[in-house]
């Protein structure tokens, strides 16, 4: 059976080149606002967008429709009805624009919902918080931006009642953002005092990667059960289609000889 903590970083390395690519400044820059730390909370944030274009297309297309069966029934708009058809144009497309925006979620909201929901709120909450972080302390925001989706992805399928789902709920929804909202309410010109001695700035990045490591634990622990699951898939193939060498060289050598597959009587098909 393959190592499975090798496995996990194997599982983990398309997320961890991804915080790769953005620290470099690539698809994703931190720095700018509105960005996303996240797969999950950049979905989230494209569906209100396009919901929103949604409404202002059909806003639009209602106007200048009942503008032209105005014109057929009644007559001509002429210049004050082309004006006022305008005017009601403009005045929808601001009022839709800026109505659908994402609201950052509340505290309580964190942990409710599906696995998908969860990450996608804990990291739009994580967005709104980042700015008034130390910048190691927004670095491990971004990192774990990207362990949550990580985490999402594990956690789908899982119901509400596995322990894995209780622990998770617990770490999102409660350890986060009282550690960040525990940080926040240090006044600032405080934050970089030591206090019994250290300063707040280090205790936060000192508790954010305590999480991180957190995160990446219990992401690893749910990959090792879908890696054991393949191992096991893949010796079973090994021999039903590669044959007794094959299933010989997966297995350990325990000292104990295989049996003979070829002097058993061949399958019969159904």
């Amino acid at each position: 059976m393959p190592d499975s903590t090798r496995e996990s970083d194997r599982i983990l390395f398309e997320a961890k080149t991804s915080l790769v690519v953005q620290r470099e400044g690539g698809t994703h820059r931190p720095g700018l606002r509105g960005a996303s730390i996240g797969k999950a909370s950049a979905e989230m944030k494209t569906k209100a967008l396009l919901k929103k274009v949604r409404n202002i297309a059909l806003a639009v297309v209602a106007i200048w429709v009942g503008a032209g069966i105005f014109s057929a029934v009644v007559g001509p708009l002429l210049f004050w009805g082309f004006m006022a058809t305008l005017l009601a144009t403009v005045v929808a497309v601001g009022v839709f624009a800026m109505t659908g925006q994402v609201k950052v979620p509340q505290r309580a909201e964190l942990k409710q919902g599906n696995p998908g929901q969860m990450v996608a709120r804990t990291e739009l909450w994580l967005e709104a918080q980042r700015p008034a972080l130390p910048p190691p302390a927004q670095a491990l925001v971004d990192q774990l931006g990207v362990q949550l989706d990580a985490l999402g992805l594990q956690l789908k399928g899982l119901g509400d009642n596995e322990p894995a789902m209780t622990e998770v709920r617990e770490l999102v929804g409660e350890y986060i953002p009282e550690t960040i909202d525990n940080y926040r309410k240090i006044p600032a010109h405080l934050r970089s005092e030591e206090y019994a001695g250290k300063t707040a700035d280090a205790r936060l990045v000192e508790s954010l990667t305590k999480i991180s490591g957190e995160v990446d634990r219990v992401t690893r622990r749910l990959a090792e059960g879908a890696l054991d699951d393949l191992a096991i898939k893949s010796r079973y193939l090994e021999y039903r289609y590669g044959g007794a060498e094959a299933l010989e060289d997966a297995m350990p050598d325990t000292g104990v000889p295989l049996p003979d597959f070829s002097a058993m009587p061949a399958k019969q098909e159904r």
